[in-house]
């Protein structure tokens, strides 16, 4: 991902143009892609997820079909139906392809669509070059922070589409050291409740819509873990039956581990002792955070260990004045990373940004008084406002520069494929 160490990829850095933020947004989606064989761009593990090549072509269509288009006078399009290859989800643009069907394009080929991405930059940075428009600016904002989601995304497809290969091929070799671990003590941290204030507002810097408007709840007070459960915790709820006890799952996550046969996270081995990664397979560090998990398997290791998962609430409190710092892309590690042991402060809530986004409670739903933006933006968040679970902190994944403490993410409850984890909470 780019390397923009600021949150507000323009702004917060006098030095740093938005023009300059456009290349190293984009130059990132590439360098991602420099492990990749040709093959590998175009296959589709599965319906969630998309092939490497229509990742690199929906991201430039986002530009060309939002910016471009409206706002460049004479402007002509690279391919009268990119508009239905590359289109997501946004109905009012018009029809697309198929979600589970995406894998079917061999053409146009990944030298296209790389010719495709070029076009469009050249034309961008002619654009921002210049004097920007502030409305442009704002949708550029947009367009690049929409890159840095399908940057995660591409990984987490990768490894989809890797871990279905019988051979088990790493997406690159592992950095880093591959010593054993050791896990810090799980301790649970006291916050005050009351009202407070969550959410975001339109004077920090850029933030997706459904983050705002800031607005009062009130929260009984709650105690949260020091740090993110570990493999070896989870492990131990396989080893004491967790998969086979009705008692401690949701009706339909029961239903859901019956009817797929779960009974360990995704890409754990039979034996419980390695785990598959973008690394390939690796052995499995228990005191490293346990990651793809669904939701409801997050819920169910919680009730076993007689605790439960935090609102959102109660993380954004938790998050509000920590440092954004942690395990992200930048990193270079791409999986989760142990607690930090070395903290002095026992009390201090560690992990809350990086390492594996954190499965909260709390119903992904609009904040009161929130209403999507006009047009067919309006359908980047809004519509998906049912029957989905927020995540907050971004994971190893995410760029540093995309978090913050207000950022919600969402899923459905049995997705599996993203780097998700859990934080334990209880009542105070």
């Amino acid at each position: 991902m780019a390397r923009v160490e600021s949150r507000d990829l323009a702004k917060a850095d006098p030095t740093t143009s938005l023009a300059q933020a456009f290349d190293r947004v984009r130059a990132t989606t590439e360098a991602l892609c420099a492990p990749l064989a040709l093959e590998d761009f175009v296959v589709q593990s599965m319906p969630d997820a998309s092939p490497a090549k229509w990742h690199l072509a929906h991201t430039t269509w986002f530009f060309e079909q939002f910016i471009l288009k409206p706002h460049v006078r004479g402007y002509r399009s690279a391919h009268p139906r990119y508009d239905y290859l590359f289109n997501s989800y946004y109905q009012s643009v018009g029809p697309m392809h198929e979600r589970p069907r995406r894998g079917l394009l061999t053409r146009p080929t990944v030298a296209e669509v790389m010719e495709y991405r070029s076009r469009i930059d050249d034309h961008m940075r002619a654009l921002l070059e210049s004097e920007v428009d502030p409305q442009i600016a704002a949708l550029t904002e947009l367009g690049l922070n929409h890159e840095q989601q399908h940057q995660e995304l591409l990984l987490t497809d990768l490894k989809h589409l890797f871990s279905c290969n019988p051979l088990l091929p790493a997406y690159r070799p592992r950095n880093g050291s591959t010593a054993a671990s050791v896990s810090t003590p799980m301790r649970f941290y006291t916050f005050d409740g009351g009202l407070v204030h969550i959410g975001a507002t339109n004077d920090d810097g850029f933030v997706f819509d459904n983050e705002t408007p800031r607005h009062t709840v009130y929260v009984e007070p709650f105690a949260l873990a020091n740090r993110l459960v570990t493999n070896g915790e989870y492990a131990e709820f396989i080893r004491d039956g967790g998969y086979q006890r009705a008692d401690v799952w949701l009706s339909d996550g029961w239903a859901t581990v019956t009817q797929e046969g779960w009974t360990r996270p995704l890409y754990w081995s039979e034996g419980l002792d390695a785990e598959f990664t973008l690394h390939g397979l690796q052995p499995l560090d228990p005191a490293a955070p346990v990651c793809h998990l669904s939701y409801y398997e997050a819920d169910a290791f919680a009730r076993w260990a007689g605790a439960r998962l935090p609102t959102e609430a109660e993380w954004e409190i938790a998050a509000a004045t920590a440092p954004v710092r942690g395990n992200f892309l930048e990193s270079d590690l791409l999986h989760p990373q142990p607690a930090d042991g070395t903290l002095h402060d026992e009390s201090q809530v560690r992990q809350l940004f990086g390492d594996v986004w954190e499965w909260t409670a709390s119903p992904y739903a609009p904040y009161p008084g929130y209403r999507p933006p006009p047009g067919a933006l309006g359908e980047y968040n809004g519509k998906f406002m049912c029957n989905q679970l927020v995540l907050r902190g971004g994971s190893c994944a995410t760029p540093r520069s995309h978090i913050r403490a207000t950022y919600r993410n969402f899923f459905y409850p049995h997705a599996r494929w993203q780097f998700m984890g859990v934080r334990l909470a209880r009542d105070a």
